[in-house]
Order: C-alpha cells, then structure tokens, then sequence
C-alpha cells in the first residue's frame, strides 16, 4: 500500500504560526477564562493536557484566540531528553476557557488551496520518524528548540486523502475513547472529592442530627456513626468527640530512596520505582505504573521500600505536593514520602493529604514552597474522627475508586495500543482493514 505513497514535504501541506508574546504584566495566579497554551500542555507523546494552569487578564489580538479543534505544536522543551518537543495536540473543548495562542506554540493550518486532513496531520506529528527529525535537528543544550521551518522540512510519504482521513479517524477513535474514560475519572473523583468535604469538612452528617433532619443520601446506619452535636476547639466548632491532631499522628510516614544507578542488576526489574514525573493526573487518582522500574536486588540493597497498594505518595521536594494513590505494590525516590492512614485505610488519607497540600499552599500566601518535611506535616492540625466513621467511608467510596482505577488501567491499555498503531498506519506497514479488526476486538 505504502508503494503507492508519494514523497511530499509538510511545507507542501501546511504552515505553522508562531505564537503571540503575551506581557507577563497581565499573568495571574487566580483562574480566568483566559488560559495560555505552553509547552506543558502537550503530553509526551503527543496531545493535549491541561496541566497546571497559566491564566491572563490582559488585552488579547483576536489573531491569537484558538478554536476548538485546531491544531497546534510545541517548539521548545525545557526536559533534558526533549520529551515534548515537536509533538502535536489539538485544542480541546474547554467549557467556559479560551485558550490563547502563546509564543513558543505553533498553529498548524492547510496550505490554501491544499486539500489535506487535518488529523491525519495530527497524528503523523505524533508518530516515531517525525519524532526523531524534530529532535536531530534541534538546537540549545539545556533549552531544546525548533522552528517552523525546521519542522515543515520533514518528509515523508503521504497517502492519498481517503486514506489520510481513514487513518486519522481510525486513531481518533481510540484518542475518544480514552478521553471518555479520563472524562468520567473526572466525574468520579469530583463525587469522592464532595462526599469528603461534606463529611470531614463541612460536617454535613453532625448539623443534619444537631438540628433534628434526617442526613441527606445516607443511610440510618451510616447516619448512626456520627455525633449528633459540636463542641469548641482551637480550630472552630468540631464535631463533639473526634480528636484534634497533628496529621503525622493519623498516618504512618514513609521514606523512599534511589539504589546505585551505577549497579546495573539494580535496575529494569519487575518493581515500579516512583518519582514525581509518574504522578498521575488528578482526576485518575491512582498510580499504576512508572517510568522506571528497579529489580529485588535494589530494592534490598537501597533505602527505597516497597509500598503496599493503598499507599499515598507526596512528592515532597522539587515539584512537591504532587499526590499518587498506589494502585499496586511498588517503591518509590527519596523526593517522595509514603502515608499509610493508622487507621487502615486508604482513601480517607488520600483526600486529607489533598486538602492538606490545599492547606500548605494556602499558608504560604501564593508563594513556591520547595520542600514539604515531616515537621511541615506535624504543624498541620486536623480533625480525626472515629474509626468506624473512616471504615464507613472506606466502604461508601470503594466502589468509585475500584471504577477509576479500572477505567485508568483501561486507558493505559488504550493507549499501548494507540501507540502500537500509530507508526504503523502512518508509515502504511499495517493495512487499514487489519487495524479496524484489531480495533473491534479491543472496543
């Protein structure tokens, strides 16, 4: 199939715009319906990720406002291995955001005159040989860079346009796919997120028996377990007989450590070894697999231990506050500090570790904290209740958790395959009809 390809060049087909130089006068911390696009909003391998948002409250050229679904391309990477650099992503629908082409960002569009499907282009812009183009041809050590130019020189063979669309739609599908399953992780963790802060923040249960109402979705059982009054404490009114604590003194706190890389057996083994660049986003909650992975041998000859699935990750150091619920046993660096809850749970010291790196960024007025310690930890109070109320909410939240985690792991699944296909369809080794099989089996 792929004989019948011709050699063309993506200047041919498309050009690319440079981004705007939006005045760093007008970038703010609170959100704004203005969110510029930087090269953090492209995954490794290509594709849009909302990452950390870079918001703006300033004048805007209507030339430099993106629409849903262009497309659009990284040319600078601030990663030692260029992780980012040169792949595409395709603006997403942001309800309510309006994303601002930013300098360093190119916006590709067709050639006028040219017929050419744009996501095919996009996944072409996504694929190994164009991938390794981009990075030889870079320049900078430290800062890695690109060019327009340089990124319309590469050349490849283009299939006809019947093809193209059904190449684009074909990994379109499975992009779809995976964005619904990251979509209803969204909504899952949103919903575990609220019943927490209704039970241990606003202390809906307590108020509904304080004032004689039955407790809103919940069951007379569950409704027992809580108090039916508040009582005075340093921190407000609280919830009468749960404890006020420091929050070192409701989780076991667990450090990691790195085995010699100059040890070779030490590493590539069957054990995940976390570091923060596996922190999942966090809608998806859970850890379930990392870039590195070490052997036995380092497990047992460094500082790192094995943390038990349940466990929760804090990146500490660097970029800290990062969070990670492990989804199976594995260790982590010495960057990253492990929460087991005393009470045996999982979930309920997950979300107080997220409302606590809340309060950590709170405390520190806006400002970049560099490090979370132990003592950090300890200087956090935080309202304990009885352990058959956490049990309840163990029990009560199991099964969005499991659905998250499944949905991720099926995700993951989704995406080796994307991967998989990917370089075959675009170099046109792998025939359509046999990708639209592999397809509906895994669908």
């Amino acid at each position: 199939m792929s004989s019948e390809w011709s050699a063309t060049r993506l200047r041919d087909l498309v050009s690319i715009k440079h981004g705007f130089a939006f005045k760093g006068e007008f970038f703010v911390d609170e959100e704004t319906p203005l969110q510029l696009t930087t090269p953090g909003n492209f995954a490794i391998g290509g594709g849009f990720q909302y990452g950390k948002g870079k918001y703006y409250a300033g004048p805007v050229p209507s030339d430099y406002v993106l629409q849903t679904g262009d497309l659009i391309v990284t040319m600078t990477d601030l990663s030692k291995a260029a992780d980012t650099l040169g792949y595409a992503a395709v603006v997403p629908n942001g309800t309510g955001t309006t994303w601002l082409h930013n300098q360093r960002v190119g916006l590709v569009r067709p050639q006028e005159g040219v017929k050419v499907h744009m996501g095919y282009i996009h996944y072409l812009m996504r694929s190994p040989d164009y991938r390794r183009w981009v990075v030889s041809t870079a320049t900078g050590s430290t800062v890695k860079h690109t060019s327009p130019d340089r990124i319309l020189s590469y050349e490849f063979l283009l299939p006809s346009l019947a093809e193209q669309r059904e190449i684009g739609e074909t990994l379109a599908t499975l992009d779809d796919r995976i964005t619904l399953l990251r979509e209803t992780n969204a909504t899952l963790e949103a919903i575990a997120q609220a019943l927490f802060k209704s039970w241990f923040v606003d202390f809906d249960p307590v108020r509904a028996k304080a004032e004689g109402r039955q407790t809103e979705g919940m069951d007379a059982t569950t409704a027992a377990l809580f108090p039916d009054s508040f009582e005075e404490s340093e921190l407000g009114l609280v919830p009468k007989g749960w404890q006020r604590l420091a929050f070192t003194e409701t989780v076991k706190v667990i450090g990691g450590g790195t085995p010699k890389t100059s040890v070779p057996e030490y590493w590539d083994g069957d054990i995940p070894w976390f570091s923060v660049v596996d922190a999942p986003a966090v809608t998806d909650v859970f850890v379930i697999d990392t870039v590195k992975h070490i052997s036995l041998a380092g497990l047992n000859g460094s500082s790192t231990k094995l943390l038990p699935e349940g466990t929760t990750i804090i990146s500490a150091r660097g970029t800290v506050g990062r969070l990670a619920l492990v989804g199976k046993d594995m260790a982590m660096n010495q960057s990253c500090y492990g929460l087991q809850g005393k009470a045996g749970d999982a979930y309920f010291t997950y979300f107080s570790t997220y409302r606590l790196v809340e309060a950590l960024k709170r405390r520190s007025h806006g400002s970049v904290f560099d490090t979370i310690t132990t003592e950090t930890m300890r200087g956090v109070q935080v309202i304990y209740p009885d352990a058959n109320v956490i049990e309840a909410f163990e029990d009560y939240l199991r099964p969005f958790m499991l659905r998250i985690k499944e949905n991720l792991q099926q995700a993951q699944t989704l995406t080796q395959l994307r991967d998989t296909l990917l370089p075959r369809l675009i170099s046109g080794k792998l025939r359509l009809p046999e990708a639209e099989t592999i397809l509906e089996k895994a669908l």
